[in-house]
């Protein structure tokens, strides 16, 4: 496969979101207004209550079995890997350029999370169609690279909505915290004992309250007396409030209904009973991608005037996703083949691989949205990195391609 073949495959799914995004940018205008702040909420709501429920439950009841599960043992530990090594490089980019406590989240998640379903559902098929790839005949290749960006896209789904949902959200307890702190020091303050730190501690204490996280009262917190075994219910609680998210719950259920034959018999096949369940599902689920980008498209509008991401941030965001992660993922996945770790395919190794090359996870864009923090930034930082994702994920490509073949 030639270069220019390969930079067009790459960038096509690049595109496609630019172009999206664009139109979303479009209609928030002021002459339009269509796409609006409250406007933008709604549909954002939609999405996390709707549309990525459904379309990660379509995914997985029609394409993951248990047979994959099992053999694929190794797809579920890299991706968790691309997350740590992102996230410690992310950490490192906030030690060094210090941004404002209500983005180091933001750039955390940023760096640890990548498009583990949407860009992957596109190149991978789309690689398997070109002539003089490492990976066979193009039916067999498209299928089963089907199956594997579809796994790849449910166990994404699960990291991200439990890991990076925690971080976006820490990021906005700060946030409002500080907020509460700021305005509280614009008001005449006739309580001699209430400073701007205990006012920043209630705010904070107030926002971690609404996310169903129950804290220790203040005396409690002070004297230090909180139990251990109360210290454990906390850390049980905010798992299970994370595990209850919606697109959380639907992936369980598509393992569940995918990896139980009498389950997905039900549902999957032109046989299926209650087939029409999931093409509803599925119909639901075709939202998802649109709608997110619509809302980073119309979040841009105020980003781009937002003097809080810094160009520095930008570089380093890109740096760690388009610099560092890839080699290290070429050093991950080479190591697990030569201590056979992975399957025989090659296939699956390219798609490890790209696992580490691939722009940030666009559901970041819908937890900032959801938690009203740094949204305008968020969509600053994706429009960078997605145009650069053109670029870098062709030359990425065609390392990963040369090295499997």
């Amino acid at each position: 496969m030639g270069f220019w073949t390969l930079l067009q495959v790459a960038s096509m799914p690049v595109i496609q979101v630019l172009i999206v995004g664009l139109l979303g940018a479009f209609l928030a205008t002021e002459y339009i207004n269509v796409l609006h702040a409250d406007a933008r909420k709604y549909l954002n709501k939609v999405v996390f209550t709707v549309f990525t429920p459904s379309l990660m439950f379509a995914i997985l009841a029609k394409t993951v079995t248990l047979e994959d599960i099992i053999s694929w043992w190794f797809m579920p530990v890299n991706i968790l890997l691309t997350m740590l090594f992102g996230g410690l490089l992310g950490w490192v980019v906030v030690k060094v350029l210090r941004p404002k406590p209500h983005l180091e989240g933001l750039l955390i998640a940023v760096c640890a999370t990548g498009n583990y379903g949407n860009l992957l559902l596109i190149v991978v098929p789309a690689i398997c169609k070109e002539d003089g790839t490492p990976f066979g005949d193009h039916a067999t290749c498209g299928s089963i690279g089907l199956s594997y960006a579809s796994f790849s896209a449910a166990l994404g789904s699960i990291y991200i909505w439990t890991i990076a949902y925690q971080l976006v959200r820490t990021s906005a307890v700060k946030f409002k915290a500080l907020q509460m702190a700021e305005e509280a020091s614009k008001l005449p303050n006739d309580d001699l004992e209430a400073t701007q730190g205990t006012l920043l501690l209630k705010g904070d204490d107030a926002q971690v309250q609404q996310t169903g996280v129950s804290l220790h009262s203040a005396n409690d917190l002070g004297e230090g007396k909180t139990s251990g075994c109360t210290k454990v219910m906390e850390v049980l609680h905010q798992i299970l409030h994370e595990l209850t998210a919606p697109p959380t719950l639907a992936t369980i259920f598509g393992f569940l209904f995918g990896a139980t034959t009498f389950l997905r018999n039900l549902v999957v096949g032109e046989n299926a009973p209650l087939r029409v369940i999931q093409d509803s599902i599925a119909l639901l689920g075709d939202g998802t991608i649109p709608s997110i980008t619509l809302i980073l498209g119309g979040n841009l509008t105020q980003g781009l005037k937002s003097s809080n991401i810094k160009p520095w941030m930008i570089v380093g965001v890109i740096c760690v996703r388009y610099v560092f992660l890839p080699v290290i993922g070429i050093c991950v996945v080479k190591a697990a083949s030569s201590l056979g770790l992975l399957p025989s395919d090659p296939l699956f190794a390219y798609v490890l691989m790209l696992q580490y090359s691939i722009p940030p996870a666009m559901n970041i864009g819908t937890m900032t949205q959801l938690f009203d923090v740094a949204q305008e930034e968020c969509s600053v930082i994706y429009l960078w990195t997605y145009l650069f994702a053109a670029v870098a994920l062709t030359l990425w490509s065609t390392v990963f391609l040369w090295i499997l073949s």
